[in-house]
């Protein structure tokens, strides 16, 4: 299973960008633009994380206040990120408990390395991110964003591959309605399964051989949706 990050930044550009490319590396991602949305990410999500990348600048309270909560509620790894660059600030938060503080602007390659660095120092095992995922003449690179059936390119739409993504990286497991719009779509359509449902209708077109019977896309009734499990 991919590791899980949540990403807290209310610029939703800079938030899309950086949650794509996490996304391209093999980490799951479940993006958030405000203070009480991330804490009910964390109260509620069904899948825990494993990390939280924390900008302070949010529009209904500093991230400080997040990451106070995470440290008395929590033992995951902390990793702000922020363009306030003094170091009375930098040392404040280091002390509150955040496991590093990246100054905005950042490359992607920086934050990977820095997070690896948080995990491990938290003591988590950090695991190979999924980026490749294969069963019968089905192959996703989750880097490259291309799909392959019986050696033919798919193309599908973003949110097409978004979602396929999502399921792959826990191929072989069950993932529920609710975490599949919260990754996919967002906390304001976590009640909108109707979403899921046209694109999977939409996958399974493009993908299985028989969408009424498929063999890859498979649905748990009243739960949600898995990928079957890839192979060796």
């Amino acid at each position: 299973m991919s590791m899980h990050v949540l990403l807290v930044e209310d610029d939703r550009a800079l938030r899309q960008t950086l949650q794509s490319a996490l996304e391209t590396e093999g980490y799951a991602v479940t993006g958030s633009g405000s203070c009480a949305d991330a804490l009910a990410l964390l109260v509620h999500h069904p899948q825990p994380f494993d990390l939280v990348v924390l900008d302070l600048g949010l529009p209904d309270a500093d991230g400080s206040e997040l990451l106070a909560w995470v440290r008395q509620h929590r033992s995951l790894p902390v990793l702000v990120i922020s363009a306030r660059h003094d170091d009375a600030g930098k040392v404040r938060l280091l002390d509150a408990g955040a496991d590093d503080y990246l100054v905005k602007p950042f490359s992607v390659q920086e934050l990977l390395a820095r997070m690896r660095v948080s995990l491990r120092h938290r003591g988590v095992q950090v695991q190979t991110p999924v980026t490749h995922y294969e069963v019968g003449g089905l192959q996703i690179d989750l880097a490259r964003h291309t799909v392959q059936l019986h050696g033919q390119a798919v193309r599908l739409t973003p949110t097409e591959f978004k979602l396929l993504a999502r399921l792959a990286r826990q191929a072989g497991q069950v993932v529920t309605h609710r975490q599949l719009l919260l990754d996919v779509w967002g906390a304001e359509h976590v009640d909108q399964v109707h979403y899921l449902r046209l694109y999977m209708g939409q996958l399974r077109a493009k993908l299985e051989a028989v969408p009424a019977e498929p063999c890859w896309l498979l649905t748990e009734p009243g739960v949600g949706y898995k990928l079957a499990e890839a192979e060796d």
